[in-house]
């Protein structure tokens, strides 16, 4: 597949997977962010200029949608993506409805902070996602705020309420961690178990410059 050029990337892609990247916005401000050290990942800048709206990036993803055949969609950038609902679902129903595809929402699991009076897990699932993989992080609260830095004061209990509704609604969902030292992994693990979810650690890679 041809090598992208250095303008920033809406569509990326590693391994098997599509990654669509849709905003840079974010509610939190986590020091082991990777957006706070690098422009983007491998060749794809992701610090964008302007933000894409649905038609643009239907028009990116349609580009290399059938050049291989993808595992899945993944809605994961450099900001959180459930801040642009509506261009998930519009993008959602269209892979949908032109691939069959496999379509995942990458999140920190503050879509209902982010889009008040809205049934987000329900509108997701209508419109075709199929796997929501929540950033947890935390074993407590205390831990999340510290590492995290929500901007809003009851994120945690929210991650945790989106994480709930996600897993009764039948989507298939995952709890997430980066081994920082605050987390206790253990602990992690037990919180996302009592839900009845998946859980995976990932390794935390230190920056040094």
């Amino acid at each position: 597949m041809q090598t992208p050029d250095r303008s920033p990337s809406i569509v990326y892609w590693l391994g098997n997977s599509i990654y669509l990247n849709i905003t840079n916005k974010c509610p939190n401000r986590c020091y082991f962010c990777f957006r706070r050290f690098k422009n983007g990942i491998k060749e794809f800048k992701l610090k964008l200029e302007k933000v894409p709206n649905t038609e643009e990036v239907i028009e990116e993803l349609h580009k290399i949608l059938n050049k291989n055949n993808w595992d899945e969609i993944v809605f994961c950038g450099f900001g959180e993506p459930l801040e642009r609902l509506d261009v998930i679902l519009e993008v959602t129903r269209w892979v949908k409805k032109h691939s069959g595809k496999r379509v995942r929402v990458d999140t920190n699991g503050q879509g209902y902070l982010l889009n008040k009076g809205r049934d987000v897990v329900r509108e997701l699932k209508e419109a075709g996602v199929g796997k929501v993989c929540v950033s947890l992080n935390a074993q407590n609260k205390e831990t999340y705020n510290k590492i995290c830095k929500p901007t809003f004061k009851n994120a945690y209990e929210n991650v945790l309420e989106f994480i709930k509704r996600a897993k009764e609604s039948g989507l298939e969902t995952e709890a997430t961690a980066v081994t920082v030292s605050e987390i206790e992994v253990s602990r992690f693990k037990e919180v996302a178990e009592k839900m009845g979810v998946k859980f995976l650690v990932r390794e935390y890679i230190p920056f040094f410059w």
